[in-house]
């Protein structure tokens, strides 16, 4: 799909040199203007794929493309164009983006417009709109106005009466590649001004106390307007709030941001400039939250007047901190690696390689073993190896020369198979490392099975983390399964990001320092709503962050206990904070939604999904797509709609 995309961006660059813009005009020149033939074609996916929000016209009709303003009686072109070609249209006005940062969460909220320069006066195209969210981002609303109509993104239920036909009007919405999103305009006429209104939230990255944004705002020099007049102008907002209370200190930026307040824990920027072409850099910023040891608090907020759930809120969070002296915990680690038909070329190459890039990461004193699995189980090793650099070295020849993909798909064999050889694991962390790009029908019985297996484990139970790859393979149930597993998740929606998300994955999973984990406060609660229901493990590389709702007298403080690396027990006492000025609801309201549609797909419980219905509009203000779920496995399908 991606590079069907960049193929149509590509031939609606060269449409678009029949446009004439008037005497010593000329737009700037592109990679389609430029680009040698012997250059791959994997290269030219890239260079056109969007890394900003862009708008393009739809052409079917080469006959259309002309400059609506000064026509050039362009000769007739027969034919039409299958599949369209996409014209990037030209950028006016002022871009802004206003980005709110608590946490490891980020909102953004992007404004900009776009002029159809390409399409005849009184002819109209269809107009479709990319949008690339950073580090797992998920959109949450879109607006649009164009001269005499507006639209806007609306939550629809499966169970509505009108759901196919207000579907089928959704403007053809869909996840294309990674996080980006892509939806369309229907008719809009030559020389039309369209503004689009689009808010996603997303991640920051984290690593050893300092977070890290990235947001896609590199526009190509092809969507700069021609003319040596036309103004353009970005803005950037920027507000930045730690949530733990403790001082922020900038590390880095992308822009030249101008400080507009501090206080303790809270900072607020500005970008602001008038440019002679759009931004060809993405936005970045990064800062400190510095502790040398683990620190955590307990954040507690009244509920939202527009809130049918009258419970309070609370939310408490852990930090690694720097202090080198805590740990890891020794790992004893089962890869299990799809090998069926699907996952045969470019997958199943891309998976095997970050495996094998995660056994780097091992530690001499380590131990793993691989199982890899169609319909049938295939076992490395019939004992756990120590991860030494021969036993490497003889995995990664098992790997190359014994496997190859092809079949169906059988996943609660070899999960049985992992759990039997890592039953008798004492004094380290016995770790499933699944990985999949499948979906099975006896997905509900392979979480029921593991949910009552993991209360007979031994005095550090199993940690199955999942990794998924493209969008067949149902997220809802490898999601589920890891928050069973006290796990984590991830996944890739192409191949060539999988061995990177994959190492972050597992580098996450395996570097665990504070282990089986409790709140003595929850215990005395008149009612409880935990998310996830099982508290995962403290990482090095990512703070613990655990929210829900109860009602009756939260205590202060509030003890937290947990097992180290060397099976000592560690307790911390965390203060519980009122608050009201932090976006308690944006923080916590994206992982909440994933989890009770997890749980909601594993119960088959309407109650839940109606919930998770309310949770969207209430908890996040807005709709979010959800594009990664199979067409079988929850009835609750939140869809973008563009309505009239």
């Amino acid at each position: 799909m991606a590079r069907e995309f960049a193929t149509c961006v590509e031939y609606g660059l060269s449409l678009s040199k029949r446009i004439y813009y008037g005497k010593e005009m000329t737009p700037a020149a592109t990679a389609a203007m430029t680009r040698s033939v012997s250059e791959k074609s994997s290269d030219v996916a890239e260079s056109y794929f969007p890394t900003a929000v862009m708008a393009y016209a739809v052409v079917s009709e080469p006959e259309l493309v002309e400059n609506p303003d000064v026509p050039s009686y362009q000769p007739y072109v027969h034919g039409r164009c299958e599949p369209p070609a996409l014209i990037p249209l030209h950028m006016h006005g002022v871009v802004t983006m206003e980005i709110d940062c608590c946490f490891d969460h980020a909102n953004v909220c992007f404004s900009g417009a776009w002029r159809v320069h390409c399409i005849k006066g009184n002819s109209k195209c269809d107009v479709r709109i990319a949008v690339p969210m950073g580090e797992q981002g998920s959109l949450l609303g879109v607006e649009v106005d164009v001269p005499g109509r507006s639209c806007h993104s609306q939550l629809i239920e499966a169970e509505d009466a009108n759901y196919k036909e207000k579907v089928s009007k959704g403007g053809n919405g869909r996840l294309m590649r990674g996080s980006v999103y892509t939806f369309k305009i229907p008719q809009v006429e030559g020389g039309a001004t369209v503004s689009i209104k689009v808010i996603w939230s997303q991640k920051l990255l984290y690593h050893e106390g300092q977070f890290s944004l990235n947001v896609p705002f590199s526009f190509p020099a092809f969507v700069n307007p021609v003319g040596k007049k036309i103004s353009k102008r970005e803005k950037i907002l920027l507000n930045v709030s730690s949530g733990v209370g403790k001082e922020i200190l900038c590390k880095s930026t992308s822009h030249a941001l101008k400080e507009l307040r501090r206080e303790v824990g809270k900072m607020g920027f500005l970008y602001d400039a008038e440019v002679l072409t759009w931004s060809s850099a993405d936005f970045s910023f990064s800062y400190n939250v510095y502790s040398k040891d683990l620190f955590g608090g307990v954040l507690l907020q009244s509920p939202l007047l527009r809130d049918i759930d009258d419970r309070q809120m609370f939310c408490f969070y852990l930090f690694p901190g720097n202090n080198q002296s805590m740990k890891a915990f020794r790992k004893e680690v089962i890869f299990i690696i799809d090998i069926s038909g699907s996952m045969k070329g470019g997958p199943f190459e891309s998976a095997k390689n970050g495996l094998l890039s995660s056994l780097q990461k091992l530690n001499p004193e380590d131990s793993f073993n691989i199982i890899a699995f169609k319909m049938d189980t295939y076992l490395f090793s019939s004992v756990m190896e120590q991860a030494t650099e021969e036993a490497i070295i003889e995995a990664t020849r098992w790997l190359n020369d014994k496997l190859t993909a092809d079949g169906g798909t059988n996943i609660l064999g070899p999960l049985k198979q992992a759990i039997k050889l890592l039953a008798e694991t004492t004094n380290s962390i016995p770790v499933i490392f699944l990985i999949t790009d499948g979906a099975v029908e006896d997905e509900r019985d392979i979480c029921n099975f593991v949910k009552g297996y993991l209360p007979s484990g031994g005095s550090i139970s199993l940690r199955i983390s999942t990794f998924g790859i493209g969008t067949y393979c149902n997220h809802h149930f490898l999601r589920m399964l890891a928050q069973i597993g006290r796990g984590h998740f991830d996944t890739a929606y192409d191949a060539d990001s999988v061995d990177f998300r994959m190492q972050k994955l597992f580098t996450t999973a395996s570097s665990i320092i504070l282990a089986d984990i409790t709140v003595d406060a929850l215990e005395h609660l008149d009612s409880l709503e935990l998310l996830p229901f099982c508290i995962p493990d403290l990482s090095r590389g990512s703070p613990l962050i655990v929210s829900g709702r109860y009602s009756g007298n939260f205590p202060d403080p509030v003890k937290i206990s947990g097992t180290l690396a060397d099976m000592r027990k560690f307790t911390i006492d965390l203060k519980a904070q009122k608050t009201k000025d932090l976006p308690f609801d944006r923080v916590v309201g994206r992982r909440q939604i994933d989890l009770l549609t997890a749980n909601a797909w594993l119960s088959g419980s309407k109650e839940l999904e109606q919930k998770v219905g309310m949770d969207c509009v209430v908890v996040v203000m807005c709709v979010i797509i959800v594009s990664s779920c199979k067409p079988n496995s929850i009835d609750l399908l939140l869809r973008c709609r563009l309505q009239k």
